[in-house]
C-alpha cells in the first residue's frame, strides 16, 4: 500500500484453501478465509492489523477468478470483449490483540466496460504473462488498462483493493487518529 503511505507491514500469503466463488457472499468468505489463514501462523499475544482481499469478475451469471491456463485466459477475455462486466472485491480487516479478535469486511462492486478485442489484441495480451495472475484475466493497473473504455465506480476496486475501503474499515476497527497513523502521519493538527 506505498500509493497511500501505510507503514510497517509484512506481506504474509494466504495458505489454505479457497472456496469456489459463485455469489459475491464468497468473495468475502474467501477474504475472511484469507485472513484467518495468516493470523493462525502469528505468534500469540502481541498486537496485529491482518488485511485480506479476494476480487472476482461477474459477467453471464458467472464469475471468473484467476484463469487456470492460457487458454481459459483466452476464454474469459473473449468473454469480457466489447461488454460490461462487475468487479467484486471484499476486503477483509482483522485487529487481533491478545485474546480479542475484531474484523470489519467490506464488499465493494465497480462496473467495468472492456473494449471489443481483436484476437491479435488478445494474443499480444496473453503474451506477456499479465491474464493468467487476475481475477477475469486481466489487470487495470498494468497492460490491461489498454482495454478499458469506462469505469463506474472505485477503480481501486477493480484493482483489488480500495485504500479508501480499507481506511474505512480500519477508523471503524481502531478509530480515526489509530488509522491515520498507520498511514504514516500524524493526525495532530499543525496550526
Amino acid at each position: 500500500m506505498s500509493l497511500v503511505g501505510l507503514k510497517d507491514f509484512k506481506v504474509l500469503p494466504p495458505k489454505g484453501k479457497e472456496v469456489e466463488v459463485k455469489t459475491p457472499e464468497d468473495v468475502k468468505r474467501n477474504a475472511i478465509l484469507k485472513g484467518k489463514s495468516v493470523l493462525k501462523r502469528l505468534p500469540y499475544g502481541d498486537e496485529y492489523i491482518v488485511i485480506a482481499s479476494d476480487t472476482a469478475v461477474f459477467i453471464d451469471n458467472r464469475f471468473l477468478g484467476k484463469p487456470k491456463n492460457p487458454e481459459e485466459a483466452k476464454r474469459f477475455l473473449r468473454t469480457l470483449s466489447g461488454r460490461w462486466h462487475t468487479v467484486y472485491t471484499a476486503t477483509a480487516v482483522f485487529h487481533k490483540k491478545g485474546h480479542r479478535l475484531r474484523r470489519k469486511v467490506i464488499l465493494d462492486r465497480t462496473r467495468v466496460l472492456f473494449k471489443k478485442l481483436s484476437d491479435r489484441e488478445i494474443d499480444w495480451y496473453l503474451k506477456t504473462g499479465e491474464p493468467l495472475d487476475k481475477a477475469g484475466a486481466y489487470g487495470i493497473q498494468g497492460y490491461g488498462a489498454l482495454f478499458i473504455e469506462k469505469i463506474v465506480g472505485d477503480y481501486f476496486t477493480v484493482m483489488g483493493l480500495s485504500p479508501n475501503k480499507l481506511y474505512k474499515a480500519l477508523v471503524e476497527l481502531l478509530g480515526e487518529k489509530r488509522a491515520l497513523e498507520l498511514f504514516g502521519g500524524s493526525s495532530e493538527r499543525r496550526d
